[in-house]
């Protein structure tokens, strides 16, 4: 059974930086494109930032120059560097595949921003 494990959130200042972690076990992941999803109090969960199994990242508009995905697959990790941060970036972010099916949701990690 896949295990998605997300941390790295916390509370920052508008301006600030965070950068999350997804440490993925029982899978190989490095087979996937993965992907970093938010969900806002009351929104809809959203997909922020993607990667492919060969490393190339693609953007929601909204975080586009902003954010930066990667991934470590040797250690099953993939990243998330949250630069510029802003109120409107508030969510629980989450890491899973890109495309259907999804493994397990994991706990997600809690970005806070304030302005």
């Amino acid at each position: 059974q896949v295990q998605l494990v997300e941390s790295g959130g916390g509370l920052v200042q508008a301006g600030g930086s965070l950068r999350l972690s997804c440490a993925a076990s029982g899978t190989i992941v490095r087979f996937y494109a993965m992907a970093w999803y938010r969900q806002a109090p009351g929104k809809q969960r959203e997909l922020v930032a993607s990667i492919t199994s060969g490393g190339t990242p693609n953007y929601a508009d909204s975080v586009k120059g902003r954010f930066t995905i990667s991934r470590d697959n040797a250690k099953s990790t993939v990243y998330l560097q949250m630069n510029s941060l802003k109120p409107e970036d508030v969510a629980v972010y989450y890491c899973n595949r890109q495309d259907l099916p999804y493994f397990d949701w994991g706990q997600g990690t809690q970005v806070t921003v304030s302005s």
